[in-house]
């Protein structure tokens, strides 16, 4: 059997899609907003 394609690697994503990172940006901030006005229970990863 192949081995999985999908290998995450945890810390690669929460340098990208992290609560830190976002909040360095505007943008990244207005998408924490959009989450919190959401409802989100998790913000980001």
């Amino acid at each position: 059997m192949p081995k999985r394609t999908y290998q995450p690697d945890t810390h690669r994503a929460s340098k990208k899609h992290g609560f830190l990172n976002r909040m360095q940006t505007k943008d990244g901030r207005a998408i924490l907003k959009r989450r919190r006005d959401k409802g989100r229970k998790q913000l980001t990863k």
